[in-house]
């Protein structure tokens, strides 16, 4: 059985760094994407970024997050980081795991396989 662990519930202050992980628990190889999805407060779920552990390529909703984001994978831990810096109360939002089979990040943003609980990050002004 493959499952997902992420960090727990964080908080930081505007200006802050924090780095959320995500363990894959039960599986050995590194075909598979994994990454976040994000929920800001009232409004819909939204891919934010991904990264094909086998080709080692990241994938970014938008250009402007590489200023602030980075994401990361350990393939001995098969875990998944995400480095976040200069955070905004903007960035406030449920951050979600999410890994999908294969190294096909598009097939990843429509419909991955696997979820985490998710990690509420409040980003305090």
């Amino acid at each position: 059985e493959v499952y997902l662990e992420e960090s727990g519930e964080i908080s930081v202050q505007a200006g802050g760094s924090l780095r959320l992980s995500c363990a894959v628990v039960g599986r050995d190889d590194d075909y598979y994407i994994i990454g976040w999805f994000r929920q800001v407060p009232g409004k819909e779920r939204e891919k934010f970024i991904g990264f094909n552990v086998h080709d080692d390529v990241p994938w970014y909703a938008a250009e402007s997050l590489k200023d602030r984001f980075t994401i990361s994978v350990d393939k001995l831990m098969n875990t998944a980081y995400l480095q976040m810096n200069n955070l905004r109360p903007e960035d406030t939002a449920v951050y979600r795991c999410a890994a999908k089979e294969g190294t096909a990040l598009l097939a990843w943003r429509i419909n991955p396989d696997y979820w985490g609980k998710g990690t509420l990050v409040t980003v305090a002004s």
